[in-house]
């Protein structure tokens, strides 16, 4: 009895005809009408479909910028789920079944829901990457990693964050200059830790740069001064050339939040 794979190796390696002399006269007959259950099995090989992860997203969100870019660079097509948070409507009841913390960006695969971009983009490389480079194995290459995006999260987008989005959402006159100088000390941070190579862990992209990327390209469409940091600014250029699909997964979300950002500072 063939399997599957029997008959799919059949169905290529004959003519699409055979030649049928029972009968005195010479008749040629489709291959599917003596194999009803190739055509049966073939069929269903080419009409079985792997649905694509789930992400719920908004643009203007750097984190949420950080998993497409992990996404381009593993390959990986979403179906994309746009909310607009404006409008509310990460509290509709369907997506808060999803996630509890109605936030963005999330992550659906199959039956697993993750959100929080940094473990999304960690799992996008494992299961997804093509090899280890955008997360190595290496203990000491992926604790730094972590740090870095971590460092992102509570200390380099944390105080872009405490900087703009008192005047962006929350009614403020002005930003705060001492909020800025923060900023600045953050931003000289990472200008140390991009010594000496061109990427945030050594030679080779990985998501420790999806994750800065994301932020560092958000204050610069702010109108965030980066000048004082010229590491930053030499990597910056580099993610820029060299992330795949940067300019539709960063890129024009990065500049929309500037162009609303800057109408308020």
């Amino acid at each position: 009895m063939y399997s599957t794979l029997n008959y799919l190796l059949l169905f290529i390696a004959l003519p699409l005809t055979v030649h049928h002399s029972i009968h005195s006269d010479t008749e040629h007959r489709p291959i599917a009408k003596i194999y009803p259950r190739l055509r049966s099995n073939v069929s269903n090989l080419c009409v079985t479909r792997v649905k694509m992860p789930d992400f719920y997203y908004m643009d203007l969100s750097a984190p949420c910028r950080s998993v497409m870019l992990t996404a381009k660079a593993v390959g990986l097509d979403l179906n994309m789920k746009m909310l607009n948070l404006m409008a509310g409507e990460q509290m509709k009841p369907e997506f808060v079944a999803i996630n509890p913390q109605h936030c963005v960006p999330t992550f659906v695969d199959g039956d697993f829901v993750l959100w929080e971009s940094r473990p999304i983009c960690t799992y996008l490389a494992s299961k997804y990457g093509k090899d280890e480079s955008l997360y190595p194995a290496d203990l000491k290459t992926r604790a730094t990693i972590d740090r870095l995006m971590y460092f992102d999260m509570g200390t380099l987008y944390f105080r872009f964050g405490e900087y703009v989005y008192p005047v962006m959402f929350r009614g403020a006159d002005k930003p705060d200059p001492e909020k800025l100088e923060k900023l600045q000390e953050a931003l000289g941070w990472l200008n140390g830790f991009l010594e000496g190579h061109d990427y945030a862990v050594g030679n080779s992209i990985t998501v420790a740069d999806h994750t800065l990327v994301a932020s560092v390209s958000t204050f610069e469409a702010t109108g965030i001064d980066l000048s004082k940091h010229p590491n930053v600014v030499a990597w910056l250029a580099r993610c820029k050339a060299n992330m795949p699909g940067y300019k539709q997964a960063n890129d024009q979300g990065a500049q929309e939040f500037g162009k609303m950002a800057k109408t308020k500072l």
